[in-house]
C-alpha cells in the first residue's frame, strides 16, 4: 500500500549547519571536514572517521552525542538509532516532524558524508567467508538510503570524488534542490551496486548460480564518446571482477578506447589466453570480435608474423592480443600495419619506445593473463529481460576426445585438432577454424550455414596464399575444428576439398553416422569432445 504524500514542497536552498561525517575510504575526508568547519558546519563523526578527525586537530562531535547511546558490538551499532535517522528523515517543515525532534532532542542532519565498508575489495581479494561477512555494511546504507530519501533537505554524498564539487556548491553555505537531487541519484546507485555486489557473492558462496533476483551492478569507469555507432550513447562500467583484461588494464598510451575497442579487445585476450605463456608465445588478431589469425611459434615476433599471414587484409584496422610480454621485435613488426589497439601482460620499455612513434595507437598492459577455466557470468539484455549465463570455461585440454573414425589422427594431426578447437571457441557460430602446425589456416565465422563457413574459410586460406606467394592454401593437411556438431555430412566434404585431413567437433548429431562414414570413406581422422561452443 502506497504511502500517502505529506505535500510540502521542497526548498530550493537548505542551509548546513550541521554535517555526519561516517566513511571507510577516508581519501580526502580530513581536508573536507577542514572546509567544512571553516564555514562553520558542525561535524559529527563515528568510530575511525572521528579519530581520524580528531587527530587532525579538528572539532568533531561523537555520534554518541545525537543517540545518547554508545558504539557496542565491535562498533556493529552505533547510527541505527532514532538520534541518527531522525536527524536524516525529519520533515523539516512540518510541524508534526519538528516537534517529534524537539520532544526527543532529535538534532537535524543537514549533510551526509558516508561511504561503504569495502566489501568488493574483500571480494575481489578472496576473503574467506567470515571476513567477507564482517564487511557486509549495515549502517552505511540505512544512513545513506534514509538521506537519500530525504534529499528535500538532507544532502548526501558518498563519493570522494565528489567533495570537491559538493564544497563548490557550498560556496555560500547552501545546497540547491538540483544539487541534492543529483547526489541522491548517485546515492541510490550505490546502494544498488553494493547490494548486487553481495546478494552475487553468496550466489557464488551457496553455489546458486541461477538466484530468484539477479542483480548486476558496476561502477562508471568512463562515458564514451558513443555506441557501436555515432547515434548511440554508452559507458564503460567494472563489476568489480579481479581478472586480467581490458576492464583492468592500464592504457600505456593512446586515445581513450571506444566501445568497440573495448568489445574487440576483451574478445581477442580472452582467446590469446587460452594458450598457456610457458608453453609457446601467442599471439590473437581480432577484427569485430571475432579472429582473423592466431598463431604460436618459438617467438612472439614469428607468432605475430604467422597469426597476420592468416587474413592480413582483415588485420588492418584490427586489434592484436599478446600471451607474453610485448618486446621491441614484436612491436617493430606490429607498427607496419594499421593497428587499433595492442594488449599484452606487459611492455618493455624498448617496446615502449617503438610503439611511442605511432601516438594514436592504443596500448594496453594488463599485469596477468586471465584464467579460461576460472567460472564467472556472463549476460546480455533483451527486450524486457537479461540473459544470464556461468562463463564458457570449457578447455579442450580438459575433455576426453573420443576417436570415432577408422583411422585415429596423428600426433601432429591432435595438436593441430586442439589448437583449432580452442580458437573455434572464440569464433562467432557458425563457426569452421582450419589450423595447421600451430598456425590459423582459415577462419569462417557468424554464418547461417556451417557449409558456408566451411568454404568462407577455405576462401580465406586461398587468398592468403595468393598473398604469401605459396602454391598452396594452409587448409592442404590441416586440422579442421567446428565449434557445434557438423548436422549433415555436406560440412565435412565442404572441409575435405579444401585440404583438411582432420576434423575435430563435439559430435551428437542425429546423421552422426553418416557424418563418420562419409570421414572413414575419404580417410579422414576425426574425434568427438562432447563439447560445444556456441557463440553468439
Amino acid at each position: 500500500m502506497a504511502v500517502a504524500s505529506k505535500k510540502i514542497p521542497a526548498p530550493n536552498e537548505v542551509t548546513v549547519r550541521t554535517a555526519l561525517l561516517s566513511v571507510s575510504d577516508k581519501t580526502g575526508v580530513v581536508e573536507l571536514a577542514r572546509a567544512l568547519n571553516e564555514k562553520g558546519i558542525r561535524l559529527v563523526s563515528t568510530g575511525g572517521t572521528h579519530k581520524a578527525l580528531s587527530e587532525a586537530g579538528l572539532p568533531v562531535s561523537d555520534v554518541s552525542e545525537l543517540t545518547g547511546f554508545p558504539e557496542v558490538m565491535d562498533g556493529r551499532v552505533k547510527t541505527l538509532h532514532p538520534g541518527v535517522h531522525g536527524g536524516l528523515l525529519a520533515i523539516r517543515d512540518d510541524a508534526d516532524h519538528v516537534a517529534a525532534m524537539s520532544t526527543h532532542g532529535i538534532t537535524a542532519i543537514d549533510l551526509a558524508i558516508i561511504n561503504l565498508y569495502p566489501f568488493e575489495e574483500v571480494r575481489a581479494k578472496g576473503g574467506d567467508y567470515p571476513t567477507t561477512v564482517e564487511n557486509i555494511d549495515i549502517g552505511g546504507p540505512a544512513m545513506i538510503r534514509a538521506s537519500a530519501k530525504n534529499h528535500a533537505y538532507v544532502t548526501i554524498v558518498t563519493d570522494p570524488a565528489d567533495y570537491p564539487v559538493l564544497l563548490e556548491e557550498l560556496a555560500s553555505g547552501k545546497t540547491t534542490y538540483a544539487f541534492r537531487q543529483k547526489m541522491a541519484a548517485k546515492a541510490y546507485a550505490r546502494t544498488a551496486a553494493y547490494d548486487a555486489a553481495i546478494s552475487n557473492w553468496f550466489a557464488e558462496a551457496l553455489d546458486t548460480p541461477m538466484p530468484r533476483h539477479r542483480v548486476i551492478g558496476g561502477v562508471l569507469k568512463e562515458e564514451m564518446r558513443y555506441g557501436e555507432n555515432p547515434h548511440q550513447k554508452a559507458g564503460f562500467y567494472l563489476t568489480g571482477e579481479n581478472r586480467p583484461g581490458v576492464a583492468t588494464a592500464t592504457l600505456l598510451q593512446g586515445k581513450q578506447l571506444s566501445y568497440n575497442n573495448i568489445n574487440d579487445t576483451d574478445a581477442a585476450f580472452e582467446l590469446v589466453a587460452e594458450f598457456l605463456p610457458e608453453k609457446a608465445p601467442a599471439v590473437a588478431i581480432i577484427k569485430h570480435a571475432n579472429p582473423c589469425g592466431v598463431a604460436t611459434a618459438p617467438t612472439l615476433a614469428e607468432a605475430y608474423r604467422r597469426a597476420l599471414a592468416c587474413d592480413s587484409t582483415s588485420a588492418f584496422g584490427g586489434i592484436i592480443a599478446l600471451n607474453q610480454e610485448l618486446d621491441a621485435e614484436t612491436a617493430e613488426e606490429i607498427v607496419k600495419l594499421f593497428t587499433e589497439v595492442i594488449i599484452a601482460p606487459s611492455v618493455s620499455d624498448a617496446a615502449k619506445a617503438v610503439i611511442a612513434r605511432k601516438p594514436n595507437l592504443r596500448l594496453l598492459a594488463t599485469g596477468g593473463l586471465p584464467d579460461p577455466r576460472i567460472p564467472g557470468l556472463a549476460a546480455k539484455t533483451v527486450s524486457g529481460g537479461l540473459l544470464v549465463q556461468t562463463r564458457d570455461n570449457g578447455m579442450v585440454e580438459d575433455l576426453e576426445l573420443k576417436v570415432v573414425t577408422k583411422r585415429a589422427p596423428t600426433p601432429q594431426e591432435l595438436e593441430d585438432m586442439k589448437f583449432a578447437f580452442k580458437v573455434a571457441k572464440h569464433v562467432k557460430s557458425n563457426a569452421i577454424v582450419y589450423a595447421k602446425d600451430g598456425q590459423t589456416a582459415g577462419i569462417g565465422a557468424g554464418q547461417m550455414s556451417r557449409v558456408d563457413s566451411a568454404r568462407i574459410a577455405a576462401i580465406k586460406a586461398e587468398e592468403a596464399a595468393k598473398a604469401l606467394g605459396l602454391a598452396t592454401p594452409l587448409t592442404k593437411g590441416s586440422a579442421v575444428a567446428s565449434e557445434a556438431f557438423l548436422p549433415f555430412a555436406d560440412g565435412l566434404l565442404s572441409a575435405i576439398a579444401a585440404g583438411a585431413t582432420a576434423v575435430i567437433q563435439p559430435g551428437g548429431s542425429m546423421r552422426d553416422e553418416e557424418v563418420i562414414a562419409a570421414a572413414n570413406e575419404h580417410g579422414v581422422a576425426m574425434v568427438f569432445t562432447g563439447m560445444r561452443h556456441f557463440r553468439h
